[in-house]
């Protein structure tokens, strides 16, 4: 028998990376990537992360706390274009600067983007200044994130929301009635609806929630996915998951 070596050759251009940080109980966050990104020259790769419950501003930092080590283990050693932290709360709790410094203690090269500032800029891009808002989280935590836009110099004119403290919980809510919740806001006098939660399933209603309600539908993970691809360069010819993605 000949054995023989053959010299390998890499690929020279390599697909831009994204590393994901999704709630070990989020059943949506990487369901709505992969329906976004699933034919787009993408490498996704996710890592979960302790959540605890009942939501609280004390349970979001606990976890956040174990974002360098998560982090470390999305392909150990190599670089990643983009780590992306999806927890909307959670990033208001404990605060983007420090979310940024966990994720880049491991990945010092990353862009990092979050729920709660990916909607920042899409509402901004959008030239949004009147807002609605929607939770499904308890009424403290509703509070805090109503408070988040607020001081970020948003004027919300109104708010709901669901009252349920358990990320599992959050998880079940049924599509077809979250619709119908929804499309029945008093809307009057906003630009547009925000929508909070990487958990709930919301992206896949947005093109009809918009033509229903004729305003903007923003949602975590819609926001989220749009400021992944916009760091990453990819931000083209997405179609079916609202008017924020025709913005570019």
């Amino acid at each position: 028998m000949y054995s023989t070596k053959v010299e390998p050759k890499y690929n020279p251009n390599p697909n831009p990376r994204i590393g994901l940080i999704a709630l070990a109980s989020d059943f949506m966050i990487e369901k709505d990537f992969i329906n976004v990104i699933k034919d787009k020259d993408i490498d996704f790769f996710v890592n979960r992360i302790e959540c605890y419950n009942p939501l609280t501003r004390e349970n979001l930092i606990k976890m956040s706390e174990k974002v360098t080590e998560v982090t470390k283990d999305i392909l150990p050693d190599e670089k990643i274009d983009c780590v992306v932290y999806g927890c909307t709360s959670g990033t208001i709790a404990a605060g983007y600067n420090s979310i940024e410094n966990k994720i880049k203690i491991a990945k010092p090269e990353a862009k990092v983007t979050t729920p709660s500032t990916a909607a920042i800029k899409a509402l901004k891009k959008l030239n949004i200044k009147k807002l609605s808002i929607f939770t499904p989280y308890s009424k403290k935590l509703n509070d805090e994130v109503v408070a988040y836009f607020k001081k970020e110099n948003f004027q919300i004119v109104s708010n709901s929301y669901f009252d349920i403290d358990s990320d599992i919980d959050i998880g079940k809510v049924d599509q077809n009635y979250l619709y119908e919740v929804l499309s029945k806001i008093d809307l009057k006098g906003a630009d547009a609806l925000f929508v909070s939660c990487t958990a709930l399933p919301v992206l896949s209603i947005i093109d009809k929630l918009e033509k229903k309600i004729n305003k903007f539908v923003l949602s975590s993970n819609q926001a989220l996915i749009w400021d992944t691809l916009e760091s990453i360069g990819k931000n083209n010819s997405v179609k079916g998951f609202g008017r924020l993605f025709s913005s570019n």
